[in-house]
């Protein structure tokens, strides 16, 4: 199976994220999806926070501190 990597990723406001994968493709990803999953991305309502994103080495995942995440698959399956 080969994994979508990510490239670059732009945070836009009200919590959505713009993400360009390596092979192109370009996605926006709404993290307020995740706030009723999971309460550790409810840190990201902090709007310092959530515009620290960065991408991890090897772009498999979107990071933004030692405790949130967010995996290229997750986006690239429920982007849009």
């Amino acid at each position: 199976m080969e994994f979508h990597t990510i490239k670059y990723v732009k945070p836009l406001k009200d919590m959505i994220l713009e993400i360009v994968f390596n092979n192109g493709i370009k996605k926006k990803y709404d993290i307020k999806l995740l706030l009723k999953k999971n309460e550790v991305f409810k840190k990201l309502k902090d709007e310092k926070l959530f515009n620290e994103v960065k991408i991890d080495i090897g772009g498999y995942a979107l990071i933004w501190n030692e405790k949130i995440d967010l995996s290229s698959e997750e986006i690239w399956n429920n982007g849009y």
